[in-house]
């Protein structure tokens, strides 16, 4: 128990954070400039999207209960089943998410894109669509696994944990999430 324990403390105390440009940042600066971008989208009455599959779809969830709840920011997960399987039955299920983000993100906006290998095909696209269309708004983007996951590259601030555990990814993953609401909050 303890080993697993130090294995989860010492991924996430060791989660890499990036730009764009692939240079390192300090993880307390990229919290700073992340709460500076919601308290500009809190203030303009824009939208928070969260995406992820699987049990990040759960993090993606969890998150946007914190943020509505606890921050109140509108946020949003795109997780109603008939409509992404209306999406995933026209445009197949790795577009469904930028179909989505498509119609309903805008200018001012930021999404958080969540995937453990950082490879799914959905979360990338949706990731190039919200960018595409929003070219300047914000995206934050959690990984792990692979250092050359694709996901890692696309957005503006991406927090990166270099385990292979899908567990202890998805708890370093629900740990950020968390931290960033609560320090939004001034809960720490």
């Amino acid at each position: 128990m303890n080993e697993r324990l130090n294995e989860l403390f010492n991924s996430i105390s060791t989660t890499i954070t990036s730009a764009s440009n692939k240079n390192l940042l300090d993880f307390d600066i990229s919290i700073k400039q992340i709460i500076h971008h919601l308290k500009i989208l809190q203030e303009s009455n824009k939208s928070l999207y969260i995406v992820g599959n699987g049990g990040s779809a759960g993090i993606a969830s969890h998150a946007a209960n914190d943020f509505i709840n606890m921050c109140n920011i509108k946020a949003e997960t795109f997780h109603d089943i008939s409509v992404l399987t209306c999406l995933t039955n026209d445009y197949g299920y790795s577009n469904a998410f930028s179909k989505l983000l498509e119609c309903h993100s805008d200018s001012g906006d930021i999404l958080f894109a969540i995937s453990s290998s950082g490879n799914s095909d959905n979360i990338i696209n949706a990731v190039n669509s919200f960018k595409a269309k929003n070219s300047n708004n914000i995206v934050v983007t959690l990984s792990g696994f692979s250092e050359n996951n694709k996901l890692r590259k696309l957005g503006d601030i991406n927090f990166y944990n270099k385990s292979e555990s899908y567990g202890i990814v998805e708890i370093s993953h629900q740990f950020i999430l968390h931290f960033i609401a609560d320090k939004y909050c001034g809960n720490c």
